[in-house]
């Protein structure tokens, strides 16, 4: 008989414990719930890379398609799964993180939907992650909203507004796509600076320099894929400002 290297945070999460984990630094403690798709061909296949010493990745939970549930790394530990990063100023987002990796093929193997059994177990493995951190709902990001431009991940098809429904994550109702003025790349003036300054309160990385630039077209089109699904395309219409203002609208503190 084995005994398993560390007791489960979770209750009913297997253990297989990875390697690529260290200690949270400066004395930084948990108060983001990170999600992310694993992004590859079978959900075994994520498991042994993200277990793999050579790809100095991890994580703390796998939730495979059938809702099984697997713990890599402790909750205390900082495991390596956001990398470059950046959210209200903060660069250590591993250190400040839980993750979990959601197996799904994502956008390099068609973004498949994410079936019920998986989505209830991520509801309850993340309910009891926010219980245990006291983790605040709009600190419950997507890999994307903290690597604007260079990850995806978990996509558009994952249903936010399911989790919030269930009391995770903030959220509100998109509004409707439209016409009206736009702002795009290449843009410049005060309407862009107040757009990166919204960006910004929220937490995105947006530079305020008037100019609708790369950097920005990466943070919108991060927003829309978590908040405002139906069009991801970088080009901040009315939809995607008024539900940004919504969202903004709802925070404490802001109202």
């Amino acid at each position: 008989m084995t005994t398993a290297a560390f007791a489960p945070d979770h209750p009913g999460a297997e253990i297989r414990q990875s390697g690529n984990f260290g200690e949270r630094r400066d004395g930084k403690s948990v108060d983001i719930l990170l999600l992310h798709y694993t992004g590859m061909e079978t959900g075994g296949a994520a498991e042994d890379w993200l277990c793999d010493p050579r790809s100095e990745v991890s994580c703390h939970y796998l939730v495979h398609e059938d809702g099984r549930i697997v713990q890599m790394v402790p909750e205390e530990k900082r495991a390596w799964h956001a990398g470059r990063s950046f959210w209200k100023g903060e660069t250590d987002i591993n250190s400040r993180s839980v993750g979990v990796e959601i197996v799904n093929g994502g956008h390099d193997y068609g973004l498949p939907a994410f079936p019920d059994s998986q989505v209830e177990a991520v509801i309850a493995l993340a309910r009891g992650i926010v219980a245990r951190h006291a983790i605040a709902p709009e600190r419950v990001l997507a890999h994307s909203d903290v690597a604007p431009g260079r990850k995806r991940d978990p996509g558009e098809l994952f249903p936010w507004g399911t989790l919030a429904a269930e009391g995770i994550g903030h959220w509100a109702e998109p509004v409707p796509l439209g016409s009206g003025r736009f702002f795009a790349q290449g843009d410049s003036g005060q309407p862009v600076e107040a757009l990166q300054s919204m960006l910004a309160l929220y937490g995105y990385r947006a530079p305020i320099t008037g100019v609708f630039d790369e950097t920005t077209a990466a943070a919108v089109t991060a927003f829309q894929r978590h908040f405002r699904p139906e069009r991801v395309d970088g080009v901040a219409d009315i939809s995607t400002i008024e539900t940004l203002h919504r969202l903004l609208s709802a925070l404490p503190g802001l109202a």
